[in-house]
């Protein structure tokens, strides 16, 4: 079943009641309740929002994860649970034991359909540059050493945004906060099925940061960017001039996680996509070969 995505907005109180949780409005002229077992993800904008501890638990217990904004209304924390997998200890000790060699195939495999997909998304938009693109995806060699991730980037960004003098940067101008943005969300995604498939997050197969607890996080959402990237070139392309990230903005941006995706030939919302893939990570690392399943691009 396609989890529920809930946004919330303007100061609410969100609590727990016959486990339904409860959205209502401090005046009582709003009131709606969600069956807690249907939400997959809950983002918390406003800083007057109050959420009880049951409802939180609550919602940890069904594998839901809580994103919460700061003041400029960007995600900037996320709550989920430390383990929800029954063979939890079995998988982390697989996962930590994993080996370098296998390690640098599974990264291989992901920078492979990162650029294919990069690829993919030139080719739907009319895009030049998309057959370099597919080349250099048939060119990966193991741990990609020859970074041709890197190269795909600055062919793929220059093609993308055409028309302006885009530079992806973290806090560069306009798309980039709305990339931004939707990277945070999926992010969040891929750290749910990450857990949910018994795997912690802080231990990458590329990615590596003393400081960072989502590094594995990072190395998965790669072939997912493509999808938040369409999302917004069609928010930019609507409106040029946008400065700042409107609810409306928003929205199209959190219905990325229900966009369908190639899944070994059939169509899959991009959340059951993210389930399959971390089950196949789980299973590789288990069984020690690459079993890593990714999905593409429609």
């Amino acid at each position: 079943m396609l989890k529920r995505t809930i946004f919330v907005t303007n100061p609410m109180y969100l609590h727990l009641k016959d486990k339904q949780m409860v959205i209502e409005s401090r005046d009582k002229n709003f009131k709606k309740t969600v069956p807690v077992e249907d939400i997959g993800f809950v983002v918390l904008e406003n800083p007057q929002i109050i959420a009880t501890i049951p409802l939180l638990n609550a919602l940890n217990e069904n594998n839901a994860v809580t994103i919460f904004c700061d003041k400029s209304h960007m995600p900037n924390a996320i709550m989920q649970p430390l383990a929800s997998h029954s063979t939890h200890s079995e998988t982390l000790s697989a996962q930590i034991n994993c080996s370098i060699p296998l390690k640098k195939q599974l990264w291989k495999k992901v920078v492979e359909i990162k650029i294919k997909n990069q690829a993919a998304l030139l080719a739907k938009l009319s895009k030049k540059n998309e057959s370099k693109l597919f080349r250099l995806s048939k060119n990966v060699k193991s741990g990609d050493i020859e970074n041709r991730e890197g190269q795909a980037a600055r062919i793929y960004w220059s093609s993308l945004f055409e028309d302006i003098e885009f530079q992806r940067e973290r806090f560069g101008e306009q798309p980039n906060s709305l990339l931004n943005y939707g990277y945070a969300i999926v992010r969040a995604a891929v750290a749910r099925s990450l857990v949910g498939s018994g795997l912690l997050c802080a231990i990458g197969i590329h990615h590596h940061n003393r400081y960072n607890a989502f590094c594995l996080a990072d190395d998965m959402i790669e072939p997912f960017r493509p999808c938040v990237d369409e999302a917004v070139y069609y928010c930019y392309k609507e409106n040029p001039n946008l400065l700042d990230l409107t609810t409306e903005v928003k929205k199209k941006l959190l219905n990325v996680l229900t966009v369908d995706m190639d899944f070994k030939g059939m169509k899959t919302p991009l959340m059951n996509a993210l389930s399959r893939t971390t089950a196949s990570l789980m299973r590789s690392f288990i069984n020690s070969k690459n079993e890593l399943e990714l999905p593409e691009l429609l």
